[in-house]
């Protein structure tokens, strides 16, 4: 096998913070195991700065102004199986990744976003590189299918017949897990934790889980009735929304011991592992990492799309609850930290859906696949020059 002298291109896209991600646990594994020849490229963002810039901000706009608008968008292009009609979605960045592999010539294509350009070029030019899709949600999206995929990683067996009743042969179908960062799986100290963040072990804790950019609606809304109709603890992490916690500033002096707030926070795997309950989006990654921790989960108002269907999915295993509004959020959260036995079968289902060491077996498959893919090229690359010369 090939190995410290591989060259890998892991492409991704900064649409939500998960595929970016997934994108760096890889890059990290393939540090980890002497790859050093290893480069993550946001393909949208290089090749079409301002479009890719105005369509961010949009797709952020979609969990709150623009859900209409996000679900005709997403189920629409998922129903549409004439090629020519998305051909508009192949080219784009195109044009960026043909320079791309030109300048680098990798050995390997890693996708963590459903980018259409990474398996065209291989239809359009002829040029055999091993490409995988990383499919980052617990659903599926006919955008991540292609034919010149050589292999897909997914979440759940569920998503891997998906994946086979729409053509794709099962062995192109590797259930892999999606990967999160290696902190999830360390061991810890939980007085430890509870010192660190001074919060107390006496009292049940409520995580809410803003998002990435905040965009949980009405968060301080929900905090203020929480803090005064029950005598839980508070903690909020608020991502990069620095008005937000502006915002809920004044509710750590009111309840500086049972409210915190918290910005980005790199290990946030410490307070998921403190918390009684947490209440998030059901984006890929929230999910997954929730997995590895075994916190009870109440999944709020998911909007049309991969947040949907990721939540009906983890509510059809019994791995969490879908509040649809405030007074259903409320009247789950109470019912949950009231209820162990409930608590207790929520963290089961949920530890059942954990695969650890994703990126791991990710990469083992990855290299595995790239070399027979690699000897087969070069044997038909071979037999072709022989017939040439008449052999």
């Amino acid at each position: 096998m090939r190995k410290k002298g591989v060259k890998v291109i892991i492409l991704t896209a900064s649409y939500g913070n998960g595929h970016l991600q997934v994108a760096n646990s890889l890059y990290q594994e393939c540090i980890n195991r002497g790859l050093t020849n290893v480069k993550i490229c946001n393909l949208y963002a290089e090749s079409h700065p301002f479009i890719s810039e105005v369509t961010e901000k949009l797709y952020t706009k979609s969990f709150t102004y623009g859900k209409q608008f996000y679900k005709l968008f997403y189920y629409g292009t998922d129903i549409i199986q004439n090629k020519k009609m998305l051909r508009w979605y192949y080219q784009y960045g195109f044009k960026r990744l043909t320079s791309l592999i030109q300048a680098e010539q990798p050995d390997i294509l890693i996708n963590t976003f459903p980018i259409n350009a990474v398996p065209e070029f291989r239809r359009r030019t002829g040029i055999v590189i091993p490409t995988f899709n990383i499919i980052t949600d617990y659903c599926l999206h006919s955008l991540w299918l292609h034919d010149d995929i050589d292999k897909y990683y997914v979440a759940s067996n569920e998503l891997k017949a998906k994946i086979h009743s729409r053509g794709v042969p099962v062995s192109k179908v590797m259930v892999s897990g999606i990967p999160i960062r290696p902190a999830f799986s360390e061991s810890y100290d939980k007085s430890a934790l509870y010192e660190k963040y001074k919060i107390s072990p006496e009292k049940d804790l409520i995580l809410l889980i803003a998002g990435a950019h905040g965009v949980l609606k009405n968060m301080k809304e929900i905090c203020e009735t929480l803090l005064l109709t029950t005598d839980h603890q508070l903690a909020v992490v608020c991502g990069k929304n620095l008005s937000l916690r502006n915002e809920l500033a004044q509710l750590n002096n009111r309840y500086d011991e049972r409210f915190h707030c918290f910005g980005y926070i790199e290990r946030i795997d410490e307070l998921y592992r403190l918390a009684n309950v947490m209440v998030t989006k059901p984006g890929g990654i929230t999910l997954t990492e929730a997995t590895a921790t075994g916190t009870p989960l109440i999944l709020y108002k998911p909007v049309p799309g991969q947040e949907k269907e990721n939540a009906l999915f983890f509510s059809q295993k019994g791995a969490a609850l879908i509040a649809k509004n405030q007074d259903d959020l409320f009247l789950s959260i109470e019912s949950l930290l009231e209820d162990k036995q409930k608590q207790s079968s929520l963290q089961s289902s949920i530890e059942k859906l954990n695969l650890p060491a994703s990126q791991e077996v990710i990469m083992n498959d990855i290299l595995n696949e790239s070399d027979k893919i690699s000897r087969i090229n070069s044997s038909h690359t071979i037999s072709s020059q022989k017939k040439k010369l008449g052999s």
